[in-house]
């Protein structure tokens, strides 16, 4: 991961894709509810910052995917633990 530094491609319609999402992005790419997505970013679980005055946190989309990526390896350890039992 780069960490967000690295040039970011124009998609299809010529406009940079954002690089931060919004909690509400989170909650309806993860399809959870905005108390989750809450829990997820205080707890540390999925890295976010908090922006402007009124501090509306973002997550950086490598951020997501990297949590993403951690949960499918906490689940595939689950299941092989499952299975040495």
């Amino acid at each position: 991961m780069d960490g967000g530094t690295a040039a970011r491609a124009p998609c299809h319609n010529g406009e940079v894709p954002p690089r931060f999402l919004k909690l509400s992005d989170v909650q309806e790419i993860l399809n959870i509810s905005s108390p989750q997505a809450y829990a997820l970013v205080r707890t540390g679980d999925l890295p976010a910052i908090q922006v402007g005055g009124r501090g509306q946190w973002r997550v950086e989309e490598t951020q997501l995917e990297a949590y993403i990526e951690r949960q499918y390896a906490a689940t595939r350890e689950q299941a092989k633990e499952r299975e040495t039992r």
